[in-house]
């Protein structure tokens, strides 16, 4: 494998560890993670690294099998340039639905 890819991709794994993180100590909680400005900014900028390190890699390699990889650069780009157009719910459903996968399926790609 490409050793900038695989740096994105440790990037990808490094940013998803991060927003792990900001829940270690305490439950995954909608209501709670709302009233947290800070944590919601936290977890945004790590989407974004994640969205920017996919896009780097398809630029690379275009045939780069990632699934979901446009959705997370076309998320990526909404918080970048329509932050304004961001929910609560929608940053919420990628960290309790997508992330855990994505997390799974970036260190199978590293480990092969």
């Amino acid at each position: 494998m490409d050793i900038e890819i695989k740096t994105w991709l440790y990037d990808i794994l490094q940013s998803i560890g991060e927003i792990e993180s900001y829940f270690e100590e305490r439950p995954k909680i909608f209501e709670n993670y709302i009233k947290d400005i800070k944590t919601k900014r936290a977890v945004e900028r790590n989407i974004e690294i994640i969205g920017e390190a996919t896009n780097r890699i398809l630029k690379k390699e275009k045939s780069f099998k990632l699934e979901n990889a446009q959705k997370i650069v076309g998320t990526r780009n909404r918080i970048a340039h329509g932050y304004d157009k961001i929910s609560d719910d929608l940053i919420w459903s990628i960290v309790i639905n997508h992330l855990p996968k994505l997390k799974v399926e970036i260190q199978n790609l590293i480990q092969d």
